[in-house]
């Protein structure tokens, strides 16, 4: 894979959250959101990684890139994930 460009976005799934407080078949929760990457010459998705609800995507990009362990290639990223802290 070295020389490959991987993009990586989060998104947040439409209609996940559970607001109501009486349903008796789920509980209250937040929006899921995943974080995801895309290896633009191969048109391949990789498997999304949850955000943890107290968290957001800029703090579990470099997780994923991380799990990822790859070498040599190239992440694009979206503007949310361009702050100078993520760089370094």
């Amino acid at each position: 894979m070295p020389g490959e460009t991987i993009a990586t976005d989060g998104k947040v799934l439409r209609g996940s959250y559970q607001l109501e407080e009486d349903n008796p078949y789920s509980t209250p929760h937040p929006a899921i959101m995943l974080v995801s990457a895309y290896i633009v010459e191969r048109g391949l998705i990789l498997e999304p990684v949850e955000v943890d609800s107290k968290s957001n995507e800029i703090t579990a990009l470099p997780e994923l890139i991380n799990l990822l362990a790859l070498k040599g290639v190239v992440f694009a990223f979206d503007a949310i994930n361009t702050q100078k802290k993520l760089a370094s």
